[in-house]
């Protein structure tokens, strides 16, 4: 399995071992079909969900090279940036992050915990941001900065990918005909596609608004685009990071239901589009779907205390 190897990258904290939990509901049950979720979310607090599969390949890199830093970029509120800082803080490895947008007088406490963690961080105006993959400006950081290794936002890259592809050895010895995860980058989606058993239809819930570039992300990583998937643009609430009363009434629903937190910018989505597609009859009698809890619930600390009830 995975884990020993994702421990032997980071011996320094102590990771749990995903399990999947049986989700029962009303609704399954009406329409006859079984709904499982690999929860991704328990293997730490901080580096749970997909981040430490998409980062492993980089680490390991660094670490065989003496600890040479990395790069990387995101947001204010990255679940990326913080699961990066936190690795490397934990790997001994220096971290800089090149955060989008100007600095503010507050920072948001994703980009508080980077600081604590050894992370420099450097803002770019979003202007600057969209250069930061033009040759230029990459050679700009070789210059400043010296060597390094350099992981694109969100692990966007065929080495992200191919950490992604690690998440199926937690499921690949149980049947399923769906696998259902959020996706921004594709990264994980790309992963997923790569290893898993051809019999899996494999749906890939994209939270951001007006995003038609996937299928060209999936390219670029060199997926294997042979098998069963399709990409559902119907859930992203607006956009990325966005949300909507009813997403945030589904996702308190969805705890006091199940006692699973999920965040709003991924699976909390993911999920709501499942939910509705179950309602609408998408999936056939006798389905099995496996949802995959992708982490990132330090994004909820950007709401407003009480908003969620845990």
């Amino acid at each position: 399995m995975p884990q020993s190897i994702m421990q032997d990258i980071i011996p320094k904290i102590a990771l749990n071992t995903p399990f999947i939990s049986i989700l029962k509901d009303r609704l399954y049950q009406h329409k006859e079909v079984e709904v499982a979720m690999l929860r991704l979310d328990e293997i730490h607090p901080v580096i749970s969900g997909n981040k430490l599969f998409k980062l492993y390949y980089f680490l390991k890199e660094a670490k065989d090279a003496t600890h040479k830093k990395i790069i990387t970029f995101g947001g204010a509120y990255s679940n990326h940036l913080a699961a990066t800082a936190f690795a490397c803080n934990k790997c001994d490895i220096q971290s800089i992050g090149f955060v989008r947008g100007e600095r503010s007088k507050v920072l948001s406490h994703t980009l508080s915990f980077c600081i604590e963690n050894g992370m420099q961080l450097e803002f770019l105006s979003r202007s600057s941001y969209q250069n930061i993959n033009d040759s230029n400006f990459l050679q700009t950081l070789k210059k400043k900065y010296g060597e390094h290794i350099l992981i694109p936002e969100g692990g966007f890259s065929k080495k992200g990918a191919k950490g992604a592809e690690l998440i199926t050895q937690y499921f690949k010895d149980t049947y399923y005909s769906h696998i259902c995860l959020a996706t921004g980058t594709a990264t994980t989606f790309a992963g997923i596609i790569n290893s898993a058993e051809n019999e899996y239809e494999i749906i890939g819930f994209c939270i951001l608004k007006s995003n038609n570039d996937t299928e060209d992300r999936l390219n670029k990583l060199q997926a294997n685009t042979s098998g069963k998937y399709s990409i559902n643009n119907d859930y992203h609430f607006g956009g990325y990071a966005k949300k909507t009363n009813d997403l945030i009434a589904f996702i308190n629903a969805f705890y006091d239901q199940h006692k699973i937190p999920l965040d709003f910018v991924y699976t909390g989505k993911m999920m709501f589009g499942v939910n509705d597609l179950i309602q609408k009859n998408y999936f056939l009698t006798g389905s099995k779907i496996l949802c995959i809890h992708t982490g990132g619930l330090q994004g909820n600390n950007s709401l407003p205390k009480g908003i969620l009830n845990f």
